[in-house]
């Protein structure tokens, strides 16, 4: 039960920094995103001290141990890849306009006799 009056009071700290917002809004721009912000970062700090938001904390971890395990390709290998694609889109493209055309020729020129 206590779980679910922290989130609770995560969210209504959300909701507070939100309205907060529009509550300022004669007030400079930056304090309203301060409003924003506090909410977030209030929210945030209450929804960490639950079991759930410790779980999310060590899926992080766990998220970014196994990204730093990736081989990520090189520059080169990179713009090798990107030429690829783009070489690929422009042939197909291509190939794609001629079948258009083709089937505009023979549809409205052949049967359809409209010049």
């Amino acid at each position: 039960m206590a779980e679910k009056l922290k989130f609770a009071l995560a969210l209504l700290l959300l909701i507070a920094g939100i309205a907060g917002y529009y509550f300022l809004s004669e007030q400079p721009t930056i304090l309203r995103v301060l409003s924003v912000l506090g909410g977030i970062v209030a929210g945030v700090g209450v929804a960490w001290f639950t079991e759930a938001g410790q779980r999310f904390f060590v899926f992080s971890q766990d998220s970014l141990a196994e990204a730093k395990k990736v081989a990520w390709p090189t520059r080169k290998e990179t713009m090798q890849t990107t030429g690829a694609v783009f070489a690929f889109v422009l042939v197909m493209a291509i190939v794609l306009w001629i079948a258009d055309k083709s089937l505009e020729y023979v549809l409205y020129d052949l049967i359809l006799g409209w010049k």
